[in-house]
């Protein structure tokens, strides 16, 4: 009886030790995520310079926003977003890409 005891203890002594290893183990290393959700950043296409339109829009560089800021000095404000697509340069995927973060007022 003494053996079966002593056999039956080893047994559970070993399949607690393995199962918190194994479940150590299947957990994934949780990382802290930001909580606070960026908003996302309205561009005034009347009122951003050529450095906020390069750094806030997907797909404009430098010389895109150029022609941003150059075409509405010359045509006067935006009157809607899709008004964009005179620009030369500036494509409906570009356009669409950005959409959501264009404002004119």
């Amino acid at each position: 009886m003494t053996k079966s005891f002593l056999s039956a203890a080893v047994f559970a002594l070993l399949a607690s030790i393995s199962t918190g290893s194994y479940a150590a183990k299947a957990q994934p290393a949780v990382e802290p995520v930001n909580v606070a959700v960026a908003e996302a950043v309205a561009v005034n296409l009347n009122a951003a310079d050529a450095e906020t339109l390069t750094r806030e829009l997907k797909g404009i560089g430098a010389t895109k926003a150029k022609a941003i800021v150059e075409y509405r000095e010359a045509h006067g404000p935006f009157s809607s977003v899709d008004e964009l697509l005179e620009v030369k340069g500036i494509g409906a995927a570009t356009l669409e890409k950005n959409r959501a973060k264009l404002s004119i007022n």
